[in-house]
Order: structure tokens, then sequence, then C-alpha cells
């Protein structure tokens, strides 16, 4: 079955950096268009990031551009999202996506506190 499996998430003080993995399982990611959401307290899930199957096209929130960076590597099954000069607002739970389905990751918590 399709498994979406995020790690890489903790408390960081702002400023400072995190990356997330997405190990997929269950089908062939080259087939796939891929992503991360996030979800705060209270707001509603947002698109952070998404590329496409061979990473060609890739799509940015505003609220990230400059910052975080999506990539993708097939022949591990994994996406990863690096989040670099870290925000206060960036506190959410960060699930990872194949836009086909859709199918959702378990969600890992990202905070960035000082």
């Amino acid at each position: 079955q399709v498994q979406l499996v995020e790690s890489g998430g903790g408390l960081v003080q702002p400023g400072e950096s995190l990356t997330l993995s997405c190990v997929a399982s269950g089908f062939d990611l080259t087939m796939h268009h891929m992503g991360w959401y996030r979800q705060a307290p209270g707001k509603e899930r947002e698109l952070v990031a998404d590329i496409s199957r061979n990473g060609g096209i890739i799509n940015y929130a505003d609220s990230v551009k400059g910052r975080f960076t999506i990539s993708r590597d097939n022949r591990r099954n994994t996406v990863w999202l690096q989040m670099t000069n870290l925000k206060p607002e960036d506190t959410a739970k960060y699930y990872c996506y194949r836009r086909r389905g859709p199918y959702w990751g378990q969600g890992i918590q990202v905070t960035v506190s000082s």
C-alpha cells in the first residue's frame, strides 16, 4: 500500500535550519508529482512546495520562497524539504503528499521558537 513517512522535524530557534525527509513506498515514485503541505493550529492546510515527476517544475508558497528548497531522488524513493532561516510563523505540522490520490504522510512537527 502507499506509504509516505516523514522525518527530520523538531524544535529550532529562529534563523536556524531543518531538512525534512519523506520516504515513499508502495508505488513508483517516478510516476508521481509530490509535495509538502503544512498546517498550523487553527489554520487551514497550505501548500508549501511541490515538485514534478522529474523535478523539472517546482512551485513554492510565497511565504517560503528563497528560504525553502524541495528536491527528490527517485532512485532513493525520497523527497526532501530543506528549510533555512526558519521563522516562528513556519511552526506547523508538515505533511508529505502525493498529488494523485491524494495520499498524505502522518505529518511531522516543526516548531520555531526562541
